[in-house]
């Protein structure tokens, strides 16, 4: 990462941001593609470079802060802000209430780091999510996928790894009486495990709530399919 930081002026002009940084704060997965270089110079991206032009980067003060190699990163505040102008609503969303989570968020630190326009809004209305309930927390990718199923098609936001009838669902729309489970096959197609959601579904269903599954394949590959489901269980 330091050849990075380097080619677009070095850490007295440069600083990983954007999702790099997120991925470095453990805010989100370590990004597969191009990682991102806010500079001070003018630089322009390349093939291995996603690089972000900024007059307000202050590499020296508040905005970055030194990993343990002393490698500069964006601090949370500024990797929130810069994060609002690329992510989509939902995913700005979980990265807010991942940070929550991990007592990383500082709200009074965010403000001067966000600048006028859309962004702003957005992040907001990330941050307002979080202002009269705790963080909602996933435990997999594959509940990640199923949450931004979920936002796309506008149905309210379940409860994420709730009780129901003495068991821990993965979402549940407590005033439709709806339980989804999201099934991937490491952990829910061995036989044991098979018999043991069965029961679970069982106490639920006595309990007065419909249980519906969805596997990481229909989720992955057939997300339209799942969103008319959803659709169909919530607005009969």
């Amino acid at each position: 990462m330091w050849a990075a930081v380097l080619a677009c002026g070095g850490p007295e002009a440069a600083v990983l941001s954007h999702r790099m940084a997120a991925a470095l704060w453990d805010l989100s997965p370590m990004p597969t593609g191009r990682p991102d270089v806010t500079t001070l110079r003018r630089s322009a991206s390349t093939r291995r470079l996603r690089v972000h032009h900024s007059r307000t980067l202050d590499p020296l003060n508040d905005d970055v802060v030194r990993q343990p190699d002393g490698l500069p990163v964006t601090t949370v505040a500024r990797t929130l802000a810069d994060l609002a102008e690329v992510l989509s609503a939902h995913r700005l969303e979980r990265i807010c209430h991942r940070a929550e989570h991990l007592r990383l968020l500082d709200r009074t630190g965010i403000e001067p780091c966000v600048v006028d326009g859309r962004s702003s809004l957005n992040l907001r209305a990330a941050l307002a999510t979080l202002a009269h309930a705790d963080p909602q927390i996933t435990r997999s990718e594959l509940e990640e996928r199923f949450l931004a199923v979920v936002a796309e098609v506008g149905l309210p936001r379940p409860e994420v790894n709730s009780i129901v009838a003495g068991h821990e669902v993965d979402f549940v729309w407590r005033d439709r009486k709806l339980v989804v489970e999201t099934d991937g096959a490491a952990t829910h197609l061995t036989p044991a495990a098979f018999e043991t959601d069965r029961r679970r579904d069982a106490d639920i269903q006595v309990a007065g709530f419909n249980v519906v599954r969805f596997t990481w394949h229909r989720i992955a590959h057939d997300a339209p399919g799942v969103a008319a489901t959803l659709e169909a269980l919530y607005r009969p």
